[in-house]
C-alpha cells in the first residue's frame, strides 16, 4: 500500500527522495526557487516545495496558500497523477497548459533537466491516489 497523495507523509517521502538523488542535485545545482503544487477540486490542497542548489530545503503539505512562492503550478488530481506516475513530462504539461503555471516559464525552460529529475524523484515514492 502506498503513501496517500497529497499528505505530509507523502511530502516527507518526496523530500527524502529529492535530497538523496545525485541526479537531481547535479541537474539543479544552480536552481533557486520555491513552488506551490496545487491540487484543484474541493478544499485547498497543495505542496509547498522550497528548492535550493540541488536540495529540498522544505516540502510540506498545506491546506492554505499563505506563502508567496516564485511559482504556483495548478492541476486537477488526474493531471498530477499522470505526472507523478511518469506518464506526462512536467515541462510538456506546462507548455500545453495541462498544468497551469503562475510564474516565469522561461526560468523553468532553462532548467528542464532539473524539472525532469524532480519528477523522477516523485515517481520513486510509492503513492496511493484517491479513488
Amino acid at each position: 500500500m502506498g503513501i496517500p497523495f497529497p499528505s505530509q507523509a507523502w511530502a516527507d517521502a518526496f523530500k527524502e527522495q529529492v535530497n538523496s538523488s545525485d541526479s537531481y542535485a547535479s541537474a539543479a545545482k544552480t536552481w533557486e526557487g520555491d513552488f506551490y503544487f496545487v491540487i484543484e477540486g474541493g478544499d485547498t490542497q497543495a505542496l509547498y516545495v522550497d528548492l535550493w542548489h540541488g536540495q529540498a530545503r522544505d516540502i510540506v503539505y498545506v491546506t492554505s496558500l499563505d506563502k508567496s512562492p516564485e511559482f504556483a503550478i495548478t492541476g486537477n488530481m488526474e493531471k498530477w497523477k499522470k505526472v507523478i506516475e511518469g506518464r506526462q513530462d512536467p515541462v510538456q504539461a506546462l507548455v500545453t497548459r495541462a498544468l497551469k503555471l503562475d510564474g516565469n516559464l522561461v526560468k523553468i525552460m532553462k532548467n528542464v533537466k532539473a524539472a525532469q529529475e524532480l519528477v523522477r524523484c516523485a515517481t520513486k515514492v510509492e503513492t496511493e491516489f484517491p479513488s
